[in-house]
């Protein structure tokens, strides 16, 4: 999105929450390390639940263990000191017309400058069996409702026309720092008592109509503060109208700026615009070494109708692992490389270079098409040679790792981006990379398959193409769950497997927190396996080693020097193995589901049955065991992948964020998936058809300029 001048926004939305009464600088600082800077951050930020207090509950009918809510005269109070010293108790007898009660606050000696007696209050809190005292209740929130002393209640609310506390349905909200939840209660109601009736709504009023959702005011108080005959699962459910409405709200600004983005990015123009012949056709179908499955043709169809545009190209390829992605950008390529561009080929490790470049020449072997390889490992002499080669566009197709993106490396006809695992790469290099050609088209590719919901936020500036389904011959993986108790059975089919000339990896997590411990685990797992088969040659490879210890390892374990591979998780991403056969993950409890499902991929290239282990330890957690039985169940890993965000939630589906990426305010992309999609369609169909209008196309790049930054994918 290019810069516009701000929109006259709501004046009360952007008031730092240090100028709301009672806040100040200390408070205000807790809300910022929450990420709530200005009033508007504090509004969306929703309640985590909410609480029925509405319904009086004469004394005579409480009983122990129950949350209750009392109305009733205050007859007598006094500080009680107890044996512990600096003790107090603060009590109180209240009288409603049905009976009295003890009300006790622990080590609250300030309540006895706030409550009175022949004060009328409103009572919330557990109702408890104290011995020959009889019953209680304990530590309850509270509401002066008739006369309150000059002193300005610690719980109540100067200036409220109604109870928050007490007495309604109430919002419970997240504790910020010293932030309290009854503090924000009272700050979000100020707050909302300070907005403008008329205030911008960006929500266009064709939608709230159809929809029947409130207006932007009404909406908000609704969801803080909502009436007594709203159905509190419904609240608790987020499934309100008014809830509803503001989830919409943040997912349409959101998806508007990046249909902005998107379509901004459409009036650019790009230098080298491949055309497509039957020659063209002819020369790609040369190196074909297979027949493409429906998906892999559909996705080509799309990438190749993408390069013979004027813009750039700008599109995420998702496939399953094994599905068949690479084939497709090398057909890509070769339309770039028969129109005479130059291709840059990126991944994000030298082994995975490496293996792209053994198999590209593979498939272009034969042909006029020169491809090179551009990493760390490359010599200084080769590089010498290497460079100028590039920047007199004698090089097609260039393989490399980041070091693609160094300022010595120019291309003088620079086409084509593919970048291999794009999550893996961060903003800056995806974006410096293609400023090196004439805004090339740009193609990130994905063997994590991303969740619907996920994709339209990570991506939603991007087209998407998915590969769905494997190619023939591809046999599925069996997958198997085991207690650690059943080793036994586990290295039998290790031994069966390598006996019949297979090979077998073992994996390890190493975990951030005990990194040290795991790593002597994975160690003392090496030894173990060493011992249990001394006929195996057996190796350990993890990340701390060497860049080239990790090389020798692996390219040992390729060529099948090496029968049993015990790894940490550095195998995610690696080379083919089509000789393995055996996936043995240990403690499998404490892998994410996407990280089970990439390490599974490992095995079942060649043309044997391959079998996956996943080896858990007792106790595990519920989340663990939804994990490994989705594992077992499925191979598919789109499936695999929605599960996850169900169990995860979409805050670190990719185990570590890219920079830059926003969070939203309001939606839950697994609860509020039909508003996500409701919300992309919109904002790009307004934007498209130019239907955005100019008030609204102002408040969100206002909002993308404060809220997430003006961010760029690709």
């Amino acid at each position: 999105m290019s810069r516009a001048s701000e929109p006259a926004v709501d004046d009360v939305l952007q008031t730092p929450l240090q100028f709301l009464k009672g806040v100040g600088p200390r408070k205000a600082a807790d809300f910022k390390r929450a990420g709530l800077v200005v009033v508007e951050d504090l509004l969306f930020r929703f309640p985590l639940r909410y609480e029925d207090r509405s319904r009086m509950q004469p004394i005579i009918a409480l009983r122990p263990g129950q949350m209750a809510a009392v109305a009733g005269e205050v007859l007598s109070c006094h500080l009680q000191q107890t044996r512990r010293a600096n003790f107090r108790l603060f009590t109180a007898l209240v009288q409603d017309a049905s009976g009295q009660i003890q009300v006790v606050w622990p080590n609250q000696a300030f309540l006895k400058d706030v409550i009175r007696p022949h004060q009328r209050v409103v009572l919330f809190g557990k109702v408890e069996l104290w011995g020959s005292r009889g019953l209680q209740i304990t530590d309850p929130e509270f509401e002066i409702v008739e006369g309150a002393t000059h002193a300005e209640p610690a719980n109540a609310d100067a200036g409220a026309a109604e109870p928050l506390h007490t007495g309604r349905i109430v919002p419970v909200f997240e504790r910020t720092g010293s932030v309290t939840p009854n503090m924000q209660r009272r700050f979000v109601w100020q707050a909302l008592s300070q907005l403008p009736d008329d205030m911008y709504d960006p929500v266009p009023n064709e939608i709230l109509a159809a929809q029947k959702w409130p207006s932007r005011r009404a909406a908000l108080q609704a969801t803080h503060f909502p009436p007594n005959d709203t159905p509190v699962d419904a609240l608790n459910a987020f499934d309100t109208p008014a809830q509803r409405r503001l989830v919409f709200e943040d997912f349409f600004v959101f998806q508007t700026g990046l249909a902005l983005r998107r379509h901004e990015n459409a009036q650019v123009r790009k230098a080298l615009v491949p055309q497509v012949n039957d020659d063209i056709r002819a020369a790609a179908r040369a190196v074909l070494p297979f027949k493409l499955t429906p998906g892999q043709r559909d996705a080509l169809a799309e990438i190749v109708a993408d390069m013979q545009r004027a813009w750039p190209m700008q599109r995420l390829l998702q496939g399953d692992v094994g599905a068949g992605k690479t084939i497709v950008a090398v057909l890509a390529a070769i339309v770039a490389m028969e129109n005479g561009f130059q291709v840059a080929f990126m991944a994000p490790t030298e082994i995975l270079a490496e293996q792209h470049y053994r198999t590209v020449m593979k498939w272009l072997d034969g042909t006029r098409y020169r491809v090179r390889l551009l990493t760390g490992r490359v010599t200084a002499g080769t590089r010498k040679e290497l460079l100028p080669a590039i920047a007199r566009g004698e090089i097609n197709l260039l393989i490399g790792t980041h070091a693609l993106v160094q300022e010595h490396v120019v291309f003088k006809a620079l086409s084509l981006v593919i970048i291999d695992e794009q999550h893996r790469f961060g903003v800056v290099q995806r974006g410096t990379l293609a400023a090196k050609g004439g805004n090339p088209d740009v193609l990130v590719m994905t063997a994590t398959p991303i969740p619907r919901t996920l994709a339209l936020t990570e991506c939603g500036d991007m087209d998407v193409s998915i590969i769905r389904g494997l190619p023939p011959g591809r046999k599925p993986i069996r997958t198997v769950v085991k207690p650690d108790s059943r080793r036994d059975e586990v290295y039998a089919l290790i031994r069966q497997e390598v006996a019949q000339g297979r090979q077998a990896y073992v994996i390890y997590p190493l975990v951030e927190e005990s990194e040290k411990v795991d790593l002597r685990a994975a160690t003392a797992m090496s030894e173990e396996l060493t011992h249990v088969f001394p006929e195996f040659r057996v190796a350990l490879l993890h990340g701390r080693m060497k860049g080239d210890e990790k090389d020798t390892v692996m390219r040992a374990f390729a060529a099948g020097d090496l029968h049993v591979l015990v790894a940490t998780s550095v195998v995610e991403v690696g080379v083919d193995v089509p000789n393995a056969t055996v996936m043995v993950v240990e403690h499998a409890e404490r892998f994410g589901l996407s990280q089970l499902h990439q390490l599974r991929g490992r095995i079942g290239r060649g043309s044997h049955d391959s079998t996956c282990v996943l080896v858990y330890q007792a106790p595990w957690s519920d989340d663990a065991h939804e994990r490994l039985k989705a594992m077992a169940s499925s191979s598919d890993g789109f499936v695999i992948a929605e599960k996850d965000l169900q169990i995860r939630g979409p805050g670190d589906f990719f185990g570590t964020r890219q920079s830059g990426l926003p969070q939203l305010r309001t939606g839950d992309l697994t609860r509020d998936a039909d508003l996500l999609e409701f919300a992309f369609n919109e904002a790009r169909a307004r934007v498209e058809q130019g239907r955005l209008g100019p008030a609204l196309e102002h408040y969100v790049r206002a909002v993308w300029q404060r809220q997430f930054g003006l961010i760029t994918v690709g």
